[in-house]
């Protein structure tokens, strides 16, 4: 992390495009999530990401944990690429259950697309986003 950027307040879970099986190109995908970064550093909230493969490399319950137990939480912000395949349900359910339980008193928030991140959050932790929310 930048020593300038503020504290984190926002931990981004989600799928790590390169480490996503199947025959796509994950580039557009991570520069949507590098987009969806910046407009934090933008509005001078600080976040941080816990990516994880589904090429069964990760422990996902030991990162996730990890990451949720790092420091508090205002938000946790779960991305679709963990929420909306019908086949990662379970994927779903575990992630959020495990924010549930190691960050009980952030609220969770979930994106429509990695550009739009820093959206969901705001609508939770008071910072107003382009909708003037918050």
């Amino acid at each position: 992390m930048d020593p300038t950027s503020p504290a984190p307040r926002v931990l981004v879970i989600g799928l790590d495009p390169y480490r996503v099986p199947g025959s796509w190109d994950p580039k557009p995908v991570a520069d949507a999530i590098e987009v969806g970064l910046a407009r934090f550093a933008e509005h001078g909230v600080g976040v941080e990401t816990c990516l994880f493969g589904l090429d069964g490399g990760d422990d996902v319950e030991t990162i996730v944990t990890h990451a949720l137990s790092a420091r508090p939480w205002e938000c946790v912000v779960i991305g679709g690429g963990v929420r909306k395949a019908e086949d990662q349900l379970e994927l779903f359910e575990q992630v959020v259950n495990l924010v549930r339980r190691h960050a009980p008193d952030a609220a969770i928030a979930f994106n429509s697309t990695p550009t739009d991140t820093f959206d969901a959050a705001a609508r939770w932790i008071g910072t107003p986003g382009p909708s003037g929310s918050g």
